[in-house]
């Protein structure tokens, strides 16, 4: 049959694809716009298994606080290319995403990619389709929700960089500027654990091989070296567990020291950084 402007318009209109990739699909299904529509997705598909292993350093990171303050959702949306990044349907996709998590409260970025859209198909193949029309790679290579007395956000001028801070026994004090401090030392910091109690075995392990290794290299006596390790290692929880990092702003304190100044037994439950690239 014959294929009509009209019909690859509306085609177009309810895929986002493009016109020739509407028009060639249309063609190949004798017109039936649901065979048509199959087609697409398989195209997207066949992009995504080609360009899986594809590295993802571009995209957007989004965060949502809750009115209340006490539930925060942070998102990443990655894709190959800055200019990809920075198209209309690559942007409302990621502002999808983040109003999908806060509309279902997904508890994992499995659970938020198998959510049922309007149209009756999974936000992961709302992404699928961006991949067939756009032909690169773009995944939710992060997503990240947690609940606390006090939640705040950050997103760094950049838009690649995000972070949530939970806060806990504000007793009644208002945290926002202190946790807007300490997720900004969290972005910059990179701290790998809240405090030492929290820190991975192996990278433990990892830091105390390093430690004796130095020292061994150093001339250090045997059986000093287990010893020396252990004093790098408190250096290393120092330097890499947020609670004990120096606060950037102020380094006469601790970040533990901070909270305590702003509300005596202020907490942090949890942080989550996320990043692009």
């Amino acid at each position: 049959m014959a294929i009509t402007a009209a019909d690859v318009n509306k085609l177009r209109q309810e895929t986002g694809a493009g016109m020739m990739d509407c028009k060639k699909a249309l063609t190949e299904a004798d017109g039936d716009f649901d065979k048509a529509k199959e087609i697409l997705r398989k195209q997207g598909q066949k992009i995504a298994d080609k360009r899986a292993d594809n590295t993802t350093a571009e995209g957007v990171v989004l965060a949502h606080v809750n009115p209340e303050g006490t539930n925060g959702k942070i998102i990443a949306l990655a894709c190959e290319t800055e200019p990809v990044s920075k198209v209309a349907d690559f942007q409302n996709l990621a502002m999808n995403v983040i109003s999908t998590a806060v509309s279902t409260n997904a508890e994992t970025k499995e659970a938020l990619l198998a959510t049922t859209q309007a149209d009756g198909r999974t936000l992961q193949d709302h992404i699928t389709d961006l991949m067939g029309k756009i032909g690169e790679k773009v995944d939710v290579v992060s997503y990240e929700n947690v609940s606390a007395e006090k939640v705040v956000s950050y997103i760094h001028s950049n838009g690649k960089l995000g972070v949530l801070v939970a806060m806990d026994n504000t007793s009644g004090t208002d945290v926002t500027e202190v946790g807007r401090d300490v997720a900004m030392q969290v972005a910059a910091m990179k701290p790998v654990a809240l405090d030492k109690d929290g820190v991975d075995a192996t990278i433990v392990e990892r830091e105390i091989e390093i430690g004796k290794e130095q020292a061994r290299q150093e001339g250090k006596p045997e059986a000093m070296l287990e010893k020396i390790a252990l004093g790098k290692l408190n250096k290393f929880y120092k330097d890499n567990t947020l609670l004990n990092q120096e606060f950037v702003k102020d380094n006469s304190m601790t970040i533990a020291q901070l909270l305590n100044k702003t509300s005596k037994g202020l907490t942090i439950s949890a942080f989550k950084r996320v990043a692009i690239g």
